[in-house]
């Protein structure tokens, strides 16, 4: 039987400051979760540390425990693994007065 997998567009073109969030995604049917984030222009100011958070209902939102370094250069990519996690996922963080990132964000899901 082949591995059923999708990867899904959470956040493109978007500009990320201050307290940013991308929208939720639904994976509970997935073992396994890989969030990309690339800096599509050049930030501004320093890069703040991002994390996953998680969610049993899309809306009430707690941090599941992955940190990483968001990008600091145009084109630059942070990566997020996750094996254990619950029904809803998103990237979250938050950038310190004047600084900003324009973000793709992807996730990829395998069963």
């Amino acid at each position: 039987m082949l591995p059923e997998n999708i990867t899904a567009v959470i956040a493109r073109n978007e500009r990320w400051s201050g307290a940013a969030a991308s929208e939720p995604y639904e994976a509970g049917w997935a073992h396994e979760a890989v969030f990309f984030i690339r800096a599509l222009k050049a930030p501004l100011g320093p890069a703040p540390m991002g994390w996953i958070e998680i969610s049993p209902d899309g809306m009430n939102w707690v941090r599941e425990g992955t940190e990483f370094a968001m990008p600091d250069a145009l084109n630059g990519i942070a990566v997020a693994r996750l094996k254990t996690f619950g029904n809803w996922l998103r990237v979250a963080t938050t950038f310190a007065e004047g600084a900003e990132c324009t973000v793709l964000v992807t996730l990829h899901l395998k069963a």
